[in-house]
């Protein structure tokens, strides 16, 4: 039982180091979202529709900009 509870518990500081990854290199490929912005996107359909209202680009392109980004990792509640 302990090498569970030693598990679970250090599951979610990675999980929140990988999102952190996630949100910094987002903010580093679309500057034009704010910390707030990128905290506040529930997973990667909601990034590819902020990308397209932000930057006027197509939805195709936003889409294989941001699966370019994530590269299998994921974005939102879970990261």
């Amino acid at each position: 039982m302990e090498n569970s509870s030693a598990t679970a518990g250090s599951a979610k500081p990675q999980n929140t180091e990988q999102a952190q990854a996630v949100f910094k290199d987002i903010r580093a490929k679309w500057n034009k979202f704010s910390e707030q912005d990128v905290s506040a996107l529930k997973g990667s359909a909601d990034l590819v529709s902020q990308v397209v209202s932000k930057y006027g680009i197509p939805q195709s392109q936003a889409q294989t900009e941001v699966d370019a980004l994530l590269k299998g990792r994921h974005l939102g509640a879970g990261a």
